[in-house]
């Protein structure tokens, strides 16, 4: 409704407006006691006590760092584990090296309201199958961290007509093999956060690339859906690549596991890091990498070496075969492919 101030035109229109954090319908976000992620970057002063609702990488990233800080900080998670999108055996062993950091969690627990009042707020939550039981808990703030939703009310035009998804941009991205990432508008293009999941800044990088090079009829590669690497950003850090094992069951494909834990590792003990473990999924009988698991330190960095295995269609037998440098993280996925073959050396 406001005065314009510049019309520019063009042949081609690039939609990256990305995601937003969700709210709580019942408690919006007023940026003072009841807060989002943005705001949780940006707080004048630390909270002695802080609620995050939501378990997710957002939630536990804040939840470490306020941690770190001094901050009680208690987590409300609806579902039945933290870091709900993890493989299981990870989730676990998160959840007891959190608890060990002096982090409180309540799992399977449905947040009912939200009070504020000058002192901070209290919630209310139940047990998510019985509404019967309720339980508070009260914090200085609270950190609303159940995920982002697309970030693009009122850009367009509704003589548009242009195409939503649950809200999301729907392009071509998951109808073709090539996609430019077009929508249904001739010389509108998006990508990112705002054509929906996975929500994460590398793949809206790759996106970008590959719509422009795309565009203008570069040859590229594209992005690789399977194989898109996921972090989270603690101490420990986590991060996955590929199926989880629950989603290797579901799949029907047979498989082996190989699974290493830190605790033999000699680099992991001389840095004082020889909490996690390694975990990697391989189909039988070609042993081809199904998806990798690590929580442990440098997990970020240790997860690239799977992806271009992945990528590769590398086989375990692959990176039995490549020589890892001794003293390294990375030994750990050399032992965790060996473990697959029951050939684990340090264990």
């Amino acid at each position: 409704g406001g005065e314009s101030i510049e019309t520019i035109t063009a042949d081609r229109v690039l939609v990256a407006t990305g995601a937003k954090p969700s709210e709580l319908p019942f408690a919006p976000c007023d940026g003072n006691t009841i807060i989002d992620s943005s705001h949780a970057m940006t707080l004048p002063s630390r909270p002695d006590s802080l609620i995050i609702i939501g378990s997710g990488a957002i939630g536990m990233e804040f939840a470490y760092v306020y941690n770190t800080f001094g901050t009680k900080v208690t987590i409300i998670e609806m579902l039945d584990r933290i870091l709900p999108v993890e493989d299981e055996e990870i989730s676990k062993l998160a959840l007891r090296a959190f608890k060990k950091q002096g982090m409180t969690f309540h799992t399977s627990a449905a947040v009912k309201s939200i009070e504020t009042n000058e002192n901070g707020a209290t919630v209310t939550f139940s047990p998510f199958d019985d509404d019967s039981k309720t339980e508070t808990v009260t914090g200085d703030k609270v950190l609303v961290a159940i995920g982002v939703g697309p970030r693009c009310d009122g850009l367009f035009a509704d003589a548009l007509n242009l195409e939503l998804e649950h809200g999301f941009i729907k392009t071509d991205a998951k109808d073709v093999t090539e996609p430019t990432y077009k929508t249904n508008v001739s010389g509108i293009y998006a990508i990112g956060d705002i054509i929906g999941p996975p929500l994460l800044a590398h793949v809206a990088t790759e996106e970008a690339m590959t719509c422009v090079e795309r565009m203008v009829g570069h040859h590229t590669f594209g992005v690789d859906y399977n194989s898109i690497p996921g972090c989270t950003y603690t101490s420990p850090q986590i991060a996955s690549i590929g199926m989880t094992e629950s989603q290797v069951k579901e799949s029907g494909v047979e498989y082996i596991r190989g699974v290493y834990s830190l605790k033999s590792h000699g680099k992991a003990i001389s840095v004082g890091a020889a909490d996690g473990i390694v975990k990697l999924l391989a189909s039988k009988p070609y042993g081809e990498i199904l998806g990798a698991h690590i929580i442990g330190k440098d997990a970020s960095e240790l997860i690239a070496e799977i992806g271009l295995a992945m990528r590769l269609e590398a086989t375990v037998e692959d990176i039995i075969s490549t020589m890892h440098a001794h003293p390294t993280m990375s030994e750990a996925i050399h032992e965790a492919a060996l473990g697959i073959e029951d050939r684990m050396i340090h264990n």
